[in-house]
């Protein structure tokens, strides 16, 4: 049987574009199938855009080392593409003296991870930064930015189709077999139902890539993680707020608590909050404004009344339970399950965004590995 194309990569958000892109520029022939009627419309567009700097990842870690990699790729790639950024900075808060040994440790895994800028500023001096934000101690990372994520993605598309490489919507993959040939026959439903056959597969497809790959036929089970949906609301300002940086609570085991991150027009955003869900579901719940306005008193205790509003709504693709400490990024090649020509990746939450770049680096070179 012939082959169709080269390559298929499933799923058109940032990542997927992010390994089409670098795929296509070293020549291979690529085909982006996504499922939804646009580019990045999944956890791609539902995040708060934050580049971010690599504090908190487990030295040595997938999302440690691809975050700091990440983040210097994607600030090149902003320049030399013109996509519009800001390198706001941000501060990450202690408010009460309980929280210093935290905000300590978490200073010292982002120097381990290679961020080698982080200033330690005491509560004096913090307020000189923001003379709104309440806190005993506060570090400041000054390479955190933030970033337009749709004419990020846009340009990664931009770069993948001028390489030759193309993008197919509404085009969702039912399932694959894997062919006495070795190459894969895919199908997939929409408009039109088709069928493609290719030598190698890359699933990108973000918070259902666990269920996309149990719909490989051929592919052992016990390579395929669990699927757990954490999703993180998000309130808004109505109202110009009185902050410059991105400013950050102490984290939680599932996020990074409700913080402050301003987007490209300087409106402020708050969130993401945590809440584990059985199935996809993006409604912001408007009684949940309570919880925010608690949570952001207790590091800006001037905030308005009625200040806040409903924003919108992601979901972190998680792979692992709440009960379990956060998982890494699972990027898993031939070498990992034995099958040449196939990459799944599971877990690509945040720091996506700001890893796709990296990722991208390390996808191509798994399809390589035995």
């Amino acid at each position: 049987m012939s082959i169709d194309i080269e390559c298929l990569v499933i799923g058109a958000g940032v990542v997927g574009l992010a390994i089409a892109r670098e795929l296509a520029s070293a020549g291979t022939e690529v085909l982006v199938l996504e499922a939804e009627e646009g580019i990045g419309m999944g956890t791609s567009s539902r995040n708060s855009e934050v580049i971010h700097a690599g504090l908190y990842y487990p030295r040595g870690s997938l999302k440690a080392r691809l975050c700091v990699e990440g983040k210097k790729q994607l600030y090149t790639y902003c320049d030399a593409r013109h996509i519009p950024y800001k390198r706001l900075g941000k501060l990450l808060v202690a408010t009460s003296d309980s929280q210093v040994p935290y905000l300590e440790k978490i200073a010292a895994q982002g120097k381990a991870n290679g961020v080698d800028d982080l200033q330690w500023l005491s509560a004096e001096q913090t307020r000189k930064l923001e003379p709104e934000l309440d806190c005993v101690a506060a570090v400041l990372s000054p390479s955190t930015g933030i970033v337009d994520s749709h004419a990020y993605m846009l340009a990664l598309q931009g770069d993948a189709e001028n390489a030759g490489a193309q993008v197919i919507l509404r085009t969702p993959m039912l399932n694959a077999s894997i062919d006495t040939d070795g190459a894969f026959t895919c199908q997939f439903g929409g408009v039109e139902a088709m069928t493609l056959r290719c030598r190698k597969l890359i699933n990108a497809s973000g918070l259902h890539a666990p269920t996309l790959a149990r719909n490989i036929k051929g592919l052992d089970p016990i390579h395929i993680p669990g699927e757990y949906y954490c999703k993180g609301s998000y309130f808004t300002l109505n109202r110009r707020a009185p902050f410059s940086h991105l400013i950050y609570p102490m984290p939680n085991s599932a996020g990074l608590g409700v913080h402050l991150t301003l987007d490209m027009g300087g409106q402020a955003k708050f969130g993401p909050d945590t809440e584990w869900i059985e199935s996809e579901n993006y409604l912001v719940n408007p009684a949940q404004v309570t919880a925010f306005d608690q949570a952001i008193r207790s590091w800006w205790p001037g905030l308005p009344e009625h200040a806040l509003e409903p924003g919108y709504a992601g979901i972190r693709p998680k792979i692992v339970p709440a009960s379990s400490a956060a998982g890494d990024f699972v990027i898993a090649g031939p070498g990992d399950h034995g099958i040449p020509g196939l990459v799944n990746l599971f877990g690509i939450e945040s720091p996506g965004l700001t890893a796709a770049l990296a990722i991208a680096t390390v996808t191509a070179q798994a399809l390589t590995a035995h």
